[in-house]
């Protein structure tokens, strides 16, 4: 008789029997929130969940916190269909208090169909916003209003990290290629290691962002590069939509402050970047000289976030850009047929 192996006792087998029953439940059971869950946002098309009604249901998973929406996968004859690409912005406190949903609202009020699709997401930069629009250009969109703002591209970097840590099939991550073990590990460097651990560790081990945050800011190389990262990338997001005849709308972001007494708003010179992309097919609207001469701190929720009247001037301002460009009637975006997430 063959004796077993010393470490094939009974107790082990179990739980390796109920380890690998928790990852198969875990992968069936939640499987739109396993899809993507470590890709950090760099998923293709995590938070699109398409159904065989013919709709798309925009869901929180895979590091994508999309507020929860449902549309149709085409796009209904004669809607205007509106996609919102951006941060914590433009994405406001709901989808129809924020400046997307408003502009819709105000396209409805004098009688023209409009729909809008709040596809922003707290700390996304340029890179992870144009990973969004690729899936979300399958659905036909009438106009894509693209919300720069180049503050989120340490939070772009930090996790592409993140995502590539335990990439390939070396077997030092064979381990963390289990959805349980990773999420342990993840949870243990989120709400353990970096709550727990002393300041001066932190500070070693990387883990500390707002610091890391600012000393990665002061770098001039490195501000240069994240710089360049954005107009490259958004100059990528434009080519994408000019490829499929949708129209763009670039909106700048404007952050305020008060010095000795006085107030100040800027906009990090994105002015320049979104000038240099306008043309009869793609427009500009400037957070900084639709705010300007308002009263910012009923406004501004805070230095960047915009309170509700904040978003409402800004859907004003887009509609009289729409209509001053005529980008309503210039192109109405390619129609794409089938289910684009087998694609």
């Amino acid at each position: 008789m063959i004796a077993s192996p010393p470490w094939a006792t009974r107790a082990f087998l179990l739980a390796a029997a109920l380890l690998l029953a928790a990852e198969i439940v875990a992968r069936l059971g939640f499987a739109s929130s396993v899809d993507g869950r470590f890709d950090y946002g760099y998923h293709p098309t995590a938070g699109f969940q398409e159904t065989p009604d013919g709709r798309v249901h925009l869901i929180r998973s895979g590091g994508r916190r999309f507020f929860p929406q449902s549309y149709s996968i085409q796009r209904p004859t004669g809607t205007f269909r509106i996609l919102v690409l951006g941060d914590s912005v433009p994405r406001g406190v709901s989808v129809d208090l924020a400046y997307g949903g408003q502009l819709a609202a105000l396209l409805r009020a004098r009688g023209t169909p409009a729909e809008v699709w709040n596809l922003c997401v707290p700390g996304y930069g340029a890179r992870r916003v144009q990973t969004v629009l690729r899936q979300a250009l399958h659905y036909s969109p009438s106009l894509v209003i693209l919300h720069l703002n180049n503050s989120n591209e340490f939070e772009d970097e930090r996790e592409l990290r993140r995502s590539q840590e335990f990439a390939g099939w070396h077997p030092k991550n064979w381990l963390m290629k289990s959805f349980l073990f990773r999420r342990l590990y993840e949870a243990k460097t989120e709400q353990v290691a970096w709550k727990l651990l002393p300041e001066s560790i932190r500070a070693r081990q990387g883990v500390n962002d707002a610091d890391a945050e600012i000393a990665a800011s002061m770098n001039a190389s490195l501000a240069r590069q994240w710089e360049e990262r954005v107009r490259s990338e958004t100059r990528k997001s434009v080519g994408l939509c000019d490829e499929r005849g949708v129209p763009i709308l670039l909106v700048t972001q404007a952050t305020w402050s008060t010095q000795s007494g006085a107030r100040r708003i800027q906009d990090a010179g994105l002015a320049e970047l979104a000038q240099s992309l306008t043309n009869r097919h793609i427009a500009w609207v400037s957070m900084l000289e639709t705010l300007r001469e308002g009263d910012l701190p009923s406004l501004f929720a805070d230095a960047s976030h915009l309170k509700p009247p904040g978003h409402s001037l800004m859907a004003k301002a887009l509609l009289r850009t729409l209509d001053a460009t005529a980008l309503l009637e210039t192109r109405s975006g390619r129609q794409d047929t089938g289910r684009s997430l087998t694609r």
